[in-house]
């Protein structure tokens, strides 16, 4: 069994207003980590987690982390690198948690949901909180995982659904435990277009996200590397052929 929510003794280390994106501290950072005074502009309390935190759930299966350690990762502010960090990503709270060293008992902190911070995975990929349109268009906000960028950038959305336990009805009909369900979706932004549209799985929703003037040639090349929009590898092969 997994604890999987963060006590609330986390939240004694989130520092500053969420509000706050000022300028950052310009004290050199410290050997093998952040420096503290410069990161602790960068974390705070995101509030409006609050009515998700109520959950005490001991019993629940999966986890609401996309990955249960910590990874390296490197913190930035705009363009400026802030130092190296150890992070992970609660997917079912939408907030970054970091520390500066890797051993059990170090203090975890969450990251202010700002625009200008991201972190840069071990992958190089870039991890942001952004807004954007899902499928029904509406507008969203959340993190995103950047997995290729030019004339089209791609984004992956890792997201966690929390299902209620169910008491067992009658003898034919089990108890089911509470627990969290992985899934993902993925998003894309065409350049010189302020928006992020969400990808819908489908070759037809591809079409339609992508210039008029690429359609074709697209069509062609899926047909030709018999491509689906189903797999995350041959989307990854589509957006490099679109941004050749």
């Amino acid at each position: 069994m997994k604890k999987i929510l963060v006590a609330a003794a986390f939240f004694t280390f989130c520092f500053i207003n969420a509000q706050t994106s000022g300028q950052l501290a310009n004290n050199q950072m410290s050997a093998g980590g952040a420096n503290n005074d410069a990161v602790s502009y960068l974390l705070g309390d995101i509030k409006s987690g609050n009515e998700k935190r109520k959950i005490e759930e001991n019993d629940i299966q999966g986890s609401a982390y996309t990955s249960e350690t910590f990874l390296p990762g490197k913190l930035y502010y705009k363009d400026k690198l802030e130092g190296d960090v150890f992070y992970r990503y609660n997917a079912y709270m939408e907030e970054i948690e970091i520390k500066n060293v890797d051993f059990p008992g170090a203090p975890v902190r969450g990251l202010q949901r700002d625009k200008n911070i991201r972190v840069l995975t071990p992958e190089g990929k870039s991890l942001s909180f952004e807004t954007f349109i899902d499928k029904k268009g509406l507008t969203q906000n959340g993190y995103l995982q950047e997995l290729s960028r030019g004339k089209y950038t791609l984004y992956k959305r890792s997201d966690v659904k929390y299902t209620q336990p169910m008491k067992s009805q009658n003898s034919f009909v089990p108890a089911q435990p509470a627990r969290f369900s992985k899934f993902v979706e993925y998003y894309i932004q065409l350049e010189g277009r302020n928006r992020i549209d969400e990808l819908e799985l489908k070759k037809s929703k591809l079409l339609k996200l992508v210039a008029e003037s690429d359609r074709e040639a697209l069509k062609a090349h899926m047909k030709e590397r018999r491509l689906s929009v189903k797999n995350e590898n041959d989307i990854l092969s589509i957006l490099v052929f679109l941004n050749k």
